[in-house]
């Protein structure tokens, strides 16, 4: 039974997606259905991550075919980890764009095409198949670029260019690099492929093939040098629409490197130096863009492609010291970001700009709302006790255990670059006061809103601030989930059992 309803993940979200197009002329209707099926998609993922956590790995062969022949789901601890993400923050965006998105907006189908969103999100995480993992992203593609250009703004539309430009040329390269895998291994399955492709004799193949894997998720995880798309689009969309961008969407691609990088294409020196060089440029070229930016989406989307080299170092390292600080890091990075993107999406309708030099007097005018966003800002940096400090502490040992002393020392200067930036912003924001300048035609200020869209608001930031306290408090907890997970990534042999059987006859 638990098999079968490893669909269900699936599924939710599209019958959401439906019962909002029947109603697409009822944004109130809309509202509360997405919210109320938000809570549902909460709710499952607890279940299902309850049970993989106490039952080991589930997998399901679609149709009755048996792998590798079949459409296979597998809900493994990271997988059933990242569906559980997915629905805290899709359930916060929810009660986000609820009430901050105009009605207008709202009528154009973001509700419909953010749940079809958050169903491509929760396939790629449980596809077995890396075709199928193809066929999601592009799931994720159309709905992330429908929802990049609500509104049809100059702007947005701009940004949308761009960012369906690369990701469309990262499908491509995916897609190529799909044709040469098949034709190597002769099979499309993950668990399958782990085993044939430890067969093959002619090694430089394999690189190339895993080379071509990298260009593709790196495009989509938006790491050096391929991160120019992100910057460009991520401010354009409405804070609801960013929020779900910069703390899942870029997520996606490091899920499928960390998948793939240590499922199929495992301990080769190539893959290894290549990444510890593209996670060393990611970390630098991250933060020297957000240091020298002045608007605060601008800023936090550069800090995006920052700590994405976090992320990326802890799989460059390979060891499972190094990649559960790697998990642990994506696990908070998930939460904050999506909350530092609602933060700006508040301090624009209290300020009436996202200008920096523009900005101030947030604290004076509103100190609990100033700190209650707080707590993302300085998580974020990492401050002792909070959330990103206990992560930055494990790849940080996990460096030092091997050896990699550059990538250390840029890892500590990515977090000193992300203080400053941090700083910047509070003085900037928060304490100064905020100079006179004309706010732009129909502006509305926070405190001219109903309370019930203020409540709506404010109430996802402080559920996922509370998200983030526990991640730093229950510290203990997080660690050895990520513990449990990188030793699941390094040691396969249970996720191919699960898929295919026993290992026995199967391992090389």
């Amino acid at each position: 039974m638990t098999q079968q309803l490893l669909i269900a993940p699936l599924l939710l979200p599209f019958a959401l997606a439906i019962a909002l197009m029947f109603a697409w002329f009822h944004i109130r209707y809309q509202r509360v259905i997405s919210i109320v099926g938000s809570v549902a998609s909460l709710g499952l993922a607890i279940w299902l991550f309850g049970r993989v956590w106490q039952g080991g790995i589930i997998s399901l062969q679609a149709g009755g075919w048996a792998a590798p022949y079949g459409i296979t789901l597998v809900a493994d601890t990271l997988a059933v980890t990242m569906v559980l993400l997915t629905a805290i923050v899709g359930l916060a965006v929810s009660l986000f764009a609820s009430g901050s998105m105009i009605n207008q907006r709202l009528r154009y189908g973001f509700f419909p095409i953010f749940h079809l969103l958050l169903m491509g999100l929760n396939g790629a995480f449980l596809a077995g198949d890396i075709f199928n993992l193809y066929v999601w992203f592009e799931v994720m593609i159309i709905s992330s670029f429908v929802l990049l250009t609500l509104g049809g703004e100059k702007a947005q539309l701009e940004g949308a260019v761009k960012y369906f430009t690369l990701n469309f040329l990262a499908s491509i390269i995916f897609l190529t690099a799909l044709a040469v895998l098949y034709g190597l291994t002769g099979t499309l399955n993950m668990a399958d492929l782990s085993v044939k492709i430890a067969l093959i004799e002619q090694r430089s193949l394999v690189d190339v093939c895993a080379l071509i894997f990298f260009v593709g998720f790196g495009i989509k995880a938006a790491v050096f040098p391929l991160y120019f798309w992100l910057p460009a689009s991520y401010h354009t969309p409405p804070p609801a629409v960013a929020a779900v961008f910069g703390g899942l969407l870029t997520k996606v691609g490091v899920y499928a490197m960390m998948r793939v990088f240590t499922l199929m294409f495992t301990r080769d020196p190539f893959i290894e130096n290549m990444l510890l060089v593209v996670a060393f440029f990611t970390l630098f070229s991250g933060a020297l863009g957000a240091m020298t930016r002045n608007n605060i989406v601008k800023v936090f989307s550069w800090l995006i492609i920052c700590h994405i080299g976090f992320m990326l170092a802890g799989l460059a390292m390979y060891s499972e010291l190094a990649l559960a600080g790697a998990v642990f890091y994506m696990i908070h990075d998930i939460i904050v970001k999506a909350n530092l993107f609602m933060l700006a999406g508040v301090t624009n309708k209290i300020t009436g700009t996202n200008k920096l030099q523009m900005m101030g007097g947030l604290y004076a005018n509103y100190p609990k709302i100033s700190l209650l966003m707080a707590i993302p800002l300085f998580s974020l940096v990492g401050i002792p006790p909070l959330s990103g400090f206990w992560p930055k502490l494990s790849l940080i040992l996990g460096g030092i255990e091997q050896g990699h002393w550059p990538l250390v020392a840029m890892i500590l200067l990515a977090s000193f670059a992300t203080l400053y930036v941090i700083a910047r912003v509070w003085a900037e924001a928060f304490w100064k006061k905020q100079p006179e300048f004309e706010r732009p035609a129909g502006f509305r200020y926070f405190g001219d809103y109903p309370v019930l869209k203020r409540v709506l608001m404010l109430l996802p930031i402080g559920l996922l601030a509370l998200v983030s306290l526990y991640i730093a408090f229950g510290a203990v907890h997080i660690q050895t989930l990520a513990q449990r997970i990188a030793a699941e990534l390094l040691h396969p042999e249970a996720y191919i059992e699960a898929v295919l059987g026993s290992t026995k006859e199967l391992m090389p």
